[in-house]
């Protein structure tokens, strides 16, 4: 496996930097070549059909797949190895888990923990994770239940919430690490047409406030409304980027102009 050489100190870099990743499950490519960026407080929506790497993409990211050739970078880091003589070594566990928490990662199925509270979703990771001690967590989680307008949820289990309130609990839970950068993972594809919405708005209040997201996502409103660039996908390969006036308007590759024609 090979890795690009980092950006020199001081100078002007992404966040996020993905440079020629490629993935396979034995002999299927899910990713082939796959190369972008994402500056700090930028929001970029993948988009394109399923099957064609999105997720997966996501998923190498956050470091729950390991990649077979180039190199994620968050915030300058590897993701998953450090350089050591000229030649990529493995992180440890511990310290996968120290860079893994400069981002989260919201799923499509919300993957909260059934038997914890909605409070103790929250503090489990600070807590074990980052050492927060227990009084700050929970302030934390509060705060952050207030911003996603579930304040009065705190002591309710998953299972008490209808999905829109879980996935906006997800979110929080996915801020109480305090990351640089946010994964969203069709968030709302598990969810019932009108609780869309309320999701919807809790990532528009993040992209106001500057956070840097990394968003799959088939809500084409969003993508239009919120996103700074748009990045299609199809077959494991990123086939065309751009502003979103411009993609939604006038798509370059035939294959991205048959994607979105069924979004008019």
């Amino acid at each position: 496996m090979t890795a690009t050489p980092a950006p020199a100190a001081g100078t002007d870099r992404p966040l996020l930097a993905v440079e020629e990743v490629w993935k396979r499950y034995g002999d299927h490519h899910v990713l082939r070549g796959v190369s972008l960026d994402v500056a700090p407080g930028e929001v970029l929506c993948l988009l394109g059909p399923s099957g064609s790497g999105k997720s997966t993409l996501l998923r190498c990211v956050n470091r729950l797949e390991r990649i077979q050739r180039g190199s994620i970078r968050v915030d300058g880091e590897l993701v998953g190895y450090r350089e050591q003589d000229g030649r990529l070594v493995e992180r440890d566990e511990a310290d996968i888990a120290r860079h893994r928490a400069l981002t989260g990662m919201v799923f499509q199925h919300f993957n909260l923990f059934p038997h914890m509270t909605v409070l103790e979703n929250l503090t489990e990771a600070p807590r074990r994770v980052a050492g927060m001690p227990a009084a700050e967590a929970a302030a934390l989680a509060g705060e952050l239940l207030g911003r996603v307008g579930l304040a009065d949820r705190a002591h309710a289990y998953p299972r008490q919430l209808s999905g829109g309130q879980q996935q906006r609990v997800a979110i929080a839970r996915a801020l109480a690490m305090r990351p640089r950068l946010m994964l969203f993972d069709e968030p709302t594809s598990a969810l019932d047409p009108e609780l869309v919405g309320d999701v919807l708005r809790v990532m528009r209040d993040l992209a106001a406030e500057g956070m840097t997201m990394l968003v799959v996502t088939h809500e084409m409103s969003f993508a239009r409304d919120v996103a700074d660039r748009l990045v299609f996908m199809d077959g494991g390969r990123v086939l065309e980027a751009g502003p979103p006036a411009r993609m939604m308007a006038d798509p370059e590759h035939p294959r991205t102009r048959e994607f979105l024609a069924r979004f008019r």
